[in-house]
């Protein structure tokens, strides 16, 4: 009789010690909730005057102040372009779809909170079962109280930014491909390994796009998102050599 031993390949873990070339604050998802935002850019000063703030995207929806947010980071960025870093989101990407193509992609941004950031620009929505000509005349109407600065800015937002052995994005990243060659909607949008698999590089991944009740930092991966517009509470990750802290509005 032969026997067989069974041998179990052990999960990868990650250990790689955090090692940004410079201190960084890293802004979870903000979702039209302007009042947080203007609460959490003081703390941050306080913190740490002058470091770099790197906004991981989601500006938009879901809360009442998306054409508020949109414009005070607009500003903010063409201020100070070497300071303040703002990636895109799946929300912006919904928003550029449906700029681009109104019928088809208006009514899936309306669901996921489309209709409160053309509320926040004085703009009404279509209904889902509108025209395409309807569709149209209400992209145009978006369009023009955007402005064209605004819509330019938000279609050349980067997915990714990174120091030392820390890369910020919105969703997540394929942990089995290195950071230069993910797709772009992996990024924005996210990977189904993403937060079962550490990454097998030591690079560190700070992003968003899943709601977590506490910010936290755990295998290799940092979340600053903890649900602005429906907890009130908005966090930065405050990321330094060997160390997160997170600050809380």
């Amino acid at each position: 009789m032969r026997f067989f031993k069974r041998f179990r390949t052990s999960k990868p873990t990650f250990s790689a010690p955090l090692t940004p070339d410079e201190p960084f604050f890293a802004i979870g998802d903000i979702h039209g909730r302007d009042d947080l935002l203007a609460r959490l850019l003081p703390l941050m000063q306080d913190r740490a005057p002058g470091i770099r703030q790197v906004f991981v995207g989601d500006y938009i929806d879901r809360g009442e102040e998306s054409a508020q947010v949109l414009r005070r980071l607009h500003e903010m960025q063409s201020a100070e372009p070497q300071k303040v870093i703002c990636l895109k989101g799946n929300h912006e990407d919904m928003l550029l779809n449906f700029l681009d193509a109104p019928a088809r992609s208006g009514p899936r941004w309306m669901r996921y909170g489309g209709l409160q950031t053309m509320a926040s620009f004085r703009v009404g929505a279509a209904s889902e079962s509108a025209s395409e000509e309807t569709w149209n005349e209400v992209r145009d109407m978006l369009r023009l109280a955007m402005g064209d600065k605004l819509e330019t800015w938000l279609r050349e937002l980067p997915t990714l930014w990174q120091t030392g052995n820390v890369a910020v994005l919105h969703a997540g990243a394929d942990p089995a491909l290195p950071l230069e060659d993910q797709d772009e909607q992996t990024l924005v949008w996210g990977h189904p390994a993403f937060m079962t698999t550490p990454r097998e590089d030591g690079t560190w991944v700070v992003h968003g796009h899943t709601v977590v009740d506490e910010a936290a930092s755990e295998a290799g991966r940092i979340n600053t998102d903890t649900g602005a517009y429906a907890t009130g509470v908005l966090t930065a990750a405050h990321v330094t050599q060997d160390e997160v802290a997170f600050l809380r509005a």
